[in-house]
């Protein structure tokens, strides 16, 4: 046991690894900064006849945000699926603008009359045409050709009558938004002309800097994304090399990982010759504590809201505008409801984690201090304020009922990031308050470990953990309307990435760890140390890992080698997290005891599952550039995100809910009303539902969309005609019977909760 690496060993390559993947991180930022397509400040035609200007592009820029259309369709292939990708299309309709042009200019003919051959030779001409850069950087000014700028109008008429004509839009309302003509100071970041073309304007913008090669370069600026051959789009070198280096790496990875794992015994260890007799009605209850099982009712019934919506967004692919005959859309278009059913799940899974770190403080430290359930009050009010103002306040932004305000209180605009500016001031004050009430709480334990020396300990941990949370949601703010929108999107993945998959995943299990050494099941030293070999290869592969967000929207193709590689390790810290489980699990089953957290365990073995298919193995599947090429923006992504987000997040969430209302409910009214038997059969719903939601459409329709991108071009794969095939159209109806069983799951969980709001144990320490 002398070679077991020291803790302070660990330590020490736990900060170097910090330092390096955030230097390589910022570094690869300001890269993206220096490297980012031109916004031009005129855009002119070969007469010299001003086109578009750069207040015209994030005018464009602001309108789809101001609407939502991000939660609706994508730009850069970055957003939501029903709607197309605005990139590709806008793309698709340039290129067959530019053979019509050269069709009747060289032929006098349309350019579907034409040979074979004379069809070649306008599309090579398109081709080369395109992929030159005309950008000039002295005068700002961007010259499209003759063909380009036929190309652009088509663009433009192709958009203005998408939105005006009488033709139903599937998702969203008839004429959603009007084509009002602009000027300054009439809506905020929107230029001076009409919003249809201003809106044309940026998307005919993506489709320039997709298809022109960056200066000095082979390929465009989006790394040649999206595939259209007929634009000169095919995947580079450098995706399929690092595809493959990639996968010869996490092999490498997983065999040395898993040496140290086993060579240097870096799992938890037992810490009992007897499985411990755990008496739930010895641990003492507090009034912060107490408070907390009203947050764990309400997340529950964010999680039913949640889920109903994700139901009503199935339905919108399979069904239109229809809801069993009902038409819904001119109320809650697709695009609302998708971005409250993001926004849901944050908050519920959020709500439930910030509340358990609440629950927790009191046990860490022993004693509860004074005022610290009006603390925890003030902090629900806050919470049941900024859900429901922020829903409202998107609803009526995306409905252009706020004029200046849209980006204020509105819908931001963002996926992920749909709240408006002051609900994400309101967020960050609330994330605050919660760091103080923990570090009240803690602040006794935090204080012993300093003066034991274990700066490295569990409590201290969790104390960096706890700091990580509202800190990463600062980077929201480097966000604003007319933000250059690769730069932009480096910034979001910071949240999506960074700060819901990571840093919450590195706060979760230190929680686990904390919990099984409450709880006497493993050792506190092994724990300590397993955790911060976990969170080195978590941080150390998930923070760069972030690549694999950046390959296609715009920035430099060292992200392509830098993205495939770490995001490929991050399947290891979540197979080593599944043999953790399955060791605790071995643990329970093996007591010989009554063991009380019987229903918390059901939901961490699945969490622990979902890790590894939902998050590793489905993430994996559609990380590497040669598949990301293709279904970059597909239900492939889908499948990866519903996976993660409910297998891992949610069903983490409800363990750590169980776990506490275990110790605050009444121990007689638990085994009464059979709560541990509600909890399995919520469980077992769950798990069923999300498994079928998986496989039997979001796997099967995102392997079709697949192969519909790599024959025709990713425009069609994203095109309604898509989901009206025989075959995808089923599978988007057989959705119906799993995202049915799901949401029944959610039933037992609120009605136990409820009996168990209602029979709380009485507060046995104050402070």
């Amino acid at each position: 046991m002398a070679d077991i690496p020291r803790k302070s060993t660990l330590k020490k390559v736990l900060l170097v690894t910090i330092i390096f993947s955030f230097s390589v991180l910022l570094l690869g930022g300001f890269y993206i900064f220096k490297s980012m397509a031109p916004r031009p400040d005129r855009v002119v035609s070969e007469d010299g006849q001003t086109l578009f200007t750069r207040d015209q592009i994030i005018g464009g820029q602001a309108i789809y945000e101001k609407y939502g259309l991000m939660d609706y369709g994508s730009v850069l292939g970055h957003g939501s699926y029903l709607g197309p990708d605005y990139t590709a299309e806008s793309l698709h309709v340039y290129i067959n603008a530019m053979h019509q042009y050269y069709a009747k200019k060289k032929f006098h003919k349309d350019f579907a009359d034409l040979t074979n051959g004379e069809q070649a030779d306008i599309k090579d001409t398109v081709i080369h045409e395109i992929r030159k850069n005309r950008y000039d950087e002295q005068t700002k000014t961007l010259t499209l050709t003759n063909a380009q700028t036929y190309g652009y109008k088509k663009v433009v008429d192709y958009y203005v009558e998408e939105f005006t004509s009488d033709k139903e839009m599937s998702g969203l309302p008839n004429h959603y938004i009007k084509d009002t003509l602009m000027k300054d100071g009439d809506i905020a970041y929107v230029g001076n002309g009409p919003q249809l073309k201003q809106m044309a304007n940026f998307f005919f913008w993506s489709a320039w800097l997709s298809s022109t090669n960056r200066p000095g370069e082979t390929y465009s600026y989006t790394n040649n994304w999206p595939y259209d051959a007929e634009a000169g789009n095919t995947m580079t070198y450098a995706s399929a090399l690092w595809s493959g280096i990639s996968v010869a790496l996490l092999v490498l990875a997983v065999g040395i990982i898993l040496y140290y794992y086993k060579r240097y015994e870096l799992e938890m260890q037992e810490a009992y010759t007897k499985f411990p007799t755990l008496k739930v009605e010895n641990f003492e209850v507090t009034p912060s504590q107490r408070k907390t099982a009203k947050y764990f009712l309400v997340v529950s019934l964010l999680f039913l809201v949640q889920s109903g919506l994700g139901g009503l967004l199935a339905h919108y692919y399979a069904d239109g505008n229809s809801f069993f005959g009902l038409n819904l859309v001119s109320i809650f278009p697709f695009n609302i409801v998708k971005g409250w059913h993001l926004q849901l799940a944050i908050f519920w899974i959020a709500t439930a984690w910030l509340a358990m770190g609440i629950y927790v403080a009191p046990q860490v430290s022993g004693k509860e201090p004074k005022k610290q359930g009006l603390l925890v009050d003030i902090l629900f009010w806050a919470l049941v304020v900024l859900v429901g103002g922020s829903i409202v306040g998107e609803w009526f932004g995306a409905k252009d009922l706020l004029g200046n305000f849209w980006w204020l209180i509105g819908h931001y605009g963002w996926e992920y990031i749909e709240l408006g500016k002051v609900w994400q001031i309101i967020l960050v004050i609330g994330m605050i308050v919660w760091l103080l009430i923990v570090t009240r709480g803690i602040v006794g334990a935090l204080k012993k470990e300093k003066q034991e020396k274990e700066t490295g300990g569990l409590i201290h941990m969790l104390f960096y953990s706890s700091i990580a949370i509202p800190a990463f949601y600062f980077a929201a703010f480097f966000i604003n309307p007319d933000t250059h929108i690769t730069y932009a999107d480096y910034w979001r993945w910071w949240i999506v990435h960074l700060w819901v998959e990571g840093i919450f995943e590195v706060f979760a299990v230190i929680i686990i760890g904390f919990l099984m050494v409450t709880m006497g099941l493993v050792t506190k030293k092994s724990t300590e140390r397993a955790l911060m070999f976990q969170i080195i290869i978590l941080l150390g592969s998930g923070v760069i890992g972030i690549g694999h967000h950046y390959y296609w929207q715009g920035t430099p193709e060292a992200w392509i080698g830098l993205g495939a590689v770490f995001s490929a390790i991050e399947v290891v810290p979540l197979t080593l997290l599944i043999l953790e489980a399955y060791s605790q699990r071995k643990m329970m089953k093996d007591g010989g005891r009554e063991f009380p957290y019987t229903g918390s365990f059901w939901f961490l073995i699945s969490t622990a599952i979902w890790n590894l298919l939902g998050a590793g193995v489905l993430g994996f599947l559609i990380n590497t550039p040669l598949i990301s090429y293709f279904e970059h923006g597909s239900n492939l992504t889908a499948a990866h995100g519903h996976g993660a987000m409910m297998g891992v997040y949610g069903m983490f969430s409800i363990a750590i809910i169980l776990y506490a209302m275990r110790n605050l409910v009444l121990p007689e009214v638990w085994g009464a009303k059979k709560f541990d038997k509600l909890a399995k059969i919520s469980c077992i719903l769950l798990n069923v539902g999300l498994a079928g939601m998986i496989i039997i459409t979001l796997l099967p329709v995102g392997f079709i969309q697949l192969a519909k991108a790599y024959t025709d071009g990713f425009w069609a794969a994203r095109q309604m005609s898509f989901y009206h095939e025989s075959l995808v159209h089923l599978l988007l109806w057989l959705r119906m019977i799993p995202d049915t069983i799901f949401i029944l799951g959610i039933f037992p969980l609120i009605w136990l909760l409820w009996l168990g709001f209602r029979n709380l144990r009485k507060v046995t320490k104050k402070s």
